[in-house]
């Protein structure tokens, strides 16, 4: 039988067990230095310092949006199990959901629907068969905007001070990367803590810049991911992480993720990086998107190698997919595409193409 204890100390297992609190006095406990922590729903955790007030940082941290992307899914139940012990300082509320339970017990990225495609747009896809997916993006969203909702209306003052709201999507990638370590900033029309709509803001580069993140990658549309909706909808600094490769459950070398697990801790213990880049840990180098792949049809032909990796850049003229009528030819001098997948549902993006903007991006930085 699995015990309260349990459920902060392998939050993991507990989850993936599809465990529930016995009673309501079990959905809830007391962790070192007073920590309090609260079962909410499956897979979706809250823990709180013992002391909150207006000013207390809130920080949404989700993995296993889609099921098969196991490290970091694994790097969140270490975290919550070290912060219920004290071997981790906590001074933030804390939300820690584990995305697409049933496909992580599947081992598969999802069963029915790309979950990370139906955030903000579930509804409207409620007008054919919703897939297993649906419901859980709603549960979800209700969740995020049920953490926000108690969160500070408003950033912290003062020069440097960190923002209040922040959510860190945490991802593998499915192909190798030129950047094994990579961030994707939403596009958001709600200003919340970003200052001017989608303006980019020090304080995330500075974070990725603390967590060895070697490239982010900027969207300049609206978007239907996770990140995308609590950005837009909640008001939140939220950003994708990308770390490494797909591998199953047991088989994640999480020393390579070392970093980014340390700055986490550093983020959830109160600290704020150090504002701009040192020789130790550099700005990552920054991509706009400027195109996208659709697959229309059963049809469609990506002309790139089944292995190529993310951020491979392509030439001017180069002709990387065809579906029917349809062309993607490359307009700039050197595009890079990213995500590439010619295996996806038609209507569904097939791939991302990006430039270079470092230098005019990170002189822009707030």
């Amino acid at each position: 039988m699995t015990s309260s204890a349990d459920l902060a100390g392998d939050f993991l297992a507990y989850s993936l067990a599809g465990a529930r609190p016995a009673t309501p006095a079990a959905a809830r406990g007391v962790g070192a230095h007073g920590l309090r922590w609260q079962w909410l729903d499956d897979g979706i955790l809250l823990l709180e310092p013992a002391n909150v007030t207006p000013a207390t940082r809130s920080v949404l941290l989700s993995a296993g949006i889609h099921g098969d992307e196991t490290a970091p899914i694994e790097m969140l139940s270490r975290l919550v199990a070290d912060l219920a012990a004290g071997r981790a300082a906590l001074a933030c509320r804390v939300l820690v959901v584990l995305g697409n339970l049933d496909a992580m017990r599947a081992a598969k990225r999802y069963l029915d629907d790309d979950l990370n495609r139906l955030f903000g747009a579930h509804a409207q896809r409620a007008t054919r068969a919703p897939g297993r997916e649906t419901p859980r993006a709603a549960v979800l969203e209700a969740a995020a905007e049920r953490f926000f909702a108690a969160a500070s209306g408003a950033a912290a003052s003062g020069a440097g001070a960190p923002l209040t709201r922040w959510h860190l999507d945490l991802h593998t990638a499915i192909r190798a990367s030129a950047f094994e370590q990579f961030a994707l900033l939403p596009h958001t029309s709600n200003p919340g803590e970003h200052a001017n709509g989608n303006a980019p803001a020090r304080a995330i580069f500075d974070w990725l810049a603390d967590a060895r993140i070697a490239a982010v990658l900027i969207h300049t549309e609206p978007g239907v991911t996770y990140s995308a909706f609590t950005a837009d909808r909640c008001g939140a600094l939220a950003c994708t992480l990308e770390l490494g490769k797909v591998r199953p459950f047991g088989q994640n070398d999480l020393a390579r993720f070392a970093s980014a697990d340390a700055a986490l801790r550093r983020l959830v213990a109160g600290e704020v990086a150090s504002p701009g880049a040192s020789e130790s840990s550099p700005m990552p180098r920054v991509f706009t998107v400027i195109g996208q792949i659709t697959k229309q049809s059963d049809a469609f032909a990506l002309n790139v190698a089944a292995d190529v990796p993310n951020f491979t850049p392509f030439a001017r003229g180069t002709v990387l997919a065809e579906d029917g009528a349809y062309r993607y030819v490359v307009q700039h001098e050197e595009e890079r595409i990213v995500f590439p997948n010619p295996g996806v549902k038609p209507g569904l993006r097939a791939g991302l193409l990006v430039v270079e903007t470092t230098r005019e991006t990170l002189a822009a930085l707030r």
